[in-house]
């Protein structure tokens, strides 16, 4: 007995491929599906470089998250004041006696906690703007692209600079000012993606259906466009750390005593020719990790690329 087609029988385009493959004599065998992300981890694999990147970014992680177990105090003073890297203090002192290897180490729970909280606020708000720009066009996509357009009219530091002037320093208006800033980039990528997905028969047949606007977005359509938010998020994570640090170095960011990557370049700037460990310990964290998220960024883009399926 044939029984109705419903809206679950619909697959997302490139969600899954057949569960068999046909074998020399056109006998089908069972085989495990395959999925747009088993795919992309596969050819992520082969990626030297972004593997790098990605452990990199776990170490970093770990190291932060158990700073406590291991690292000093990082308010701390001694009598050593600018003493040179030892086995004591591995990153030398401060102008304070302070351990640099600890700030450094605290500094990232900030810098990673702004890259990842300031990501996700841009990202959402970009994913609602760019989905209904997309998706219902017209005059709502219209507000929604020139309120993107005057955004990004305006220099990104600076407008950030000047948000932070208006709303005060801080960890959390760092993290609302990068966040809401941010949006515009992701919300144009997100419309484009949108764009090129919705005119799929899957999404003609969900309509056709009854399926609801937010049911056909949230299933249908946002499933098969967000590969390349993954990709421009891991990338504007570390965008959004080098700003914070251009932010902290400049008096606008984390306030002291946090101790902040671009605060410890901020204080060690003046004594870069008779204690350059001061600088150069925060910049190599900063460099290190900025670079990792991009490459492990670059290293998704190829890997989601649907082009490279067979390759």
């Amino acid at each position: 007995m044939k029984r109705d087609i419903t809206e679950s029988d619909v697959t997302s385009g490139g969600a899954a491929a057949d569960g068999a493959v046909a074998a020399d004599g056109g006998e089908a065998l069972d085989a495990a599906p395959r999925t747009l992300w088993g795919d992309a981890w596969k050819r992520l694999r082969r990626n030297k470089l972004a593997i790098v990147a990605m452990v990199w970014i776990l170490v970093m992680v770990v190291v932060a998250l158990t700073a406590g177990l291991w690292a000093g105090d990082p308010t701390a003073q001694s009598d050593l004041v600018r003493s040179a890297p030892s086995l004591e203090h591995p990153f030398g002192t401060d102008t304070l006696g302070r351990d640099v290897l600890s700030r450094v180490v605290y500094g990232a729970r900030i810098s990673l906690a702004v890259g990842v909280v300031a990501t996700c606020i841009s990202t959402a708000i970009g994913l609602v703007a760019g989905a209904i720009a997309a998706y219902y066009g017209g005059i709502w996509d219209t507000i929604v692209m020139r309120t993107a357009d005057i955004f990004l009219s305006f220099p990104y530091t600076l407008f950030v600079i000047v948000m932070l002037a208006v709303i005060g320093s801080g960890i959390q208006n760092v993290f609302i000012a990068i966040g809401i800033l941010g949006w515009p980039s992701i919300a144009r990528v997100f419309r484009s993606a949108i764009l090129s997905v919705k005119q799929n028969d899957y999404v003609d047949a969900a309509r056709s259906m009854g399926a609801s606007d937010f049911r056909i977005i949230v299933r249908h359509i946002v499933p098969n466009s967000v590969a390349s938010i993954v990709v421009y998020a891991t990338i504007n994570i570390g965008s959004a750390i080098l700003t914070e640090s251009a932010l902290s170095f400049l008096g606008m960011g984390v306030v002291p005593p946090d101790p902040s990557w671009g605060i410890l370049i901020s204080d060690g700037q003046k004594y870069l020719a008779t204690a350059p460990w001061l600088m150069i310990m925060p910049g190599l964290a900063i460099l290190t990790t900025v670079l990792a998220f991009t490459l492990l960024g670059d290293g998704l883009r190829d890997a989601l690329d649907v082009k490279m399926k067979d390759a």
